[in-house]
C-alpha cells in the first residue's frame, strides 16, 4: 500500500488546533470512515493537579518524523488520507495538543491506523513537554528518551544512529 504526499498533512503549530479542520483535510469521496484521536491536556497526573503543559520541539527533525509516520501509516493499513497536528508553547487544560484523523474506506484500517500513529508519535518523534503543577514542573521525556537513557548505543536509538 501507498499514499501519495497530496494526502499527508502534518503540522506543528503553536495555535490552537481545530479538529474539524483535520477531519476536513482527510474527507475523501472514497472514504467510509474518518477516525480521530483528539489528545487533550487533562487537570491532572499521578494525583497533582495539572495547570498547564509546555511542549518543545526539534521543529525539522519532528516534522520529518510525521511525515515518515504518516507514509508508514498508508503502507500498513489501506487508508486514504492522513493528518497529524501538534501543538507546540503552552497548552491549557482541555486544549487539544496533538491530533490525528486518518481517512478510510472502511472503519477498521482507520481506527487501527489512528491507534498506530499515536502511539508511535509518542515513543519517536522529538517533541517533549514540561508540566506544570501547582506545586512545581517536571519534563516529561518520550519513549525514545527513555530507550536512549536505558541503552544509548542500542540499535534503532538515536545515538546508535549518530555513531
Amino acid at each position: 500500500m501507498f499514499i501519495s504526499e497530496e494526502n499527508v498533512f502534518v503540522e506543528i503549530t503553536e495555535n490552537d488546533l481545530d479538529i474539524c479542520k483535520c477531519m476536513e483535510l482527510v474527507a475523501d469521496p472514497g472514504a467510509g470512515a474518518i477516525s480521530t484521536f483528539n489528545g487533550v491536556t487533562r487537570n491532572n497526573f499521578q494525583g497533582k493537579t495539572v495547570i498547564k503543559l509546555d511542549y518543545e520541539a526539534y521543529v525539522p527533525m519532528a516534522l520529518k518524523k510525521l511525515q515518515e509516520l504518516a507514509h508508514e501509516v498508508g503502507r500498513r493499513w489501506n487508508v486514504c488520507k492522513v493528518a497529524v497536528a501538534h501543538r507546540k508553547g503552552i497548552v491549557l487544560v482541555g486544549e487539544p495538543s496533538v491530533i490525528i484523523a486518518v481517512s478510510s474506506a472502511h472503519r477498521r484500517e482507520s481506527l487501527e491506523a489512528v491507534q498506530w500513529a499515536i502511539d508511535e508519535l509518542k515513543a519517536v518523534v522529538p517533541i517533549w513537554k514540561k508540566e506544570f503543577f501547582e506545586d512545581g514542573s517536571i519534563w516529561k521525556e518520550n519513549e525514545e528518551s527513555r530507550r536512549l537513557l536505558l541503552a544509548p548505543s542500542q540499535p534503532g536509538t538515536a545515538a546508535a544512529a549518530a555513531q
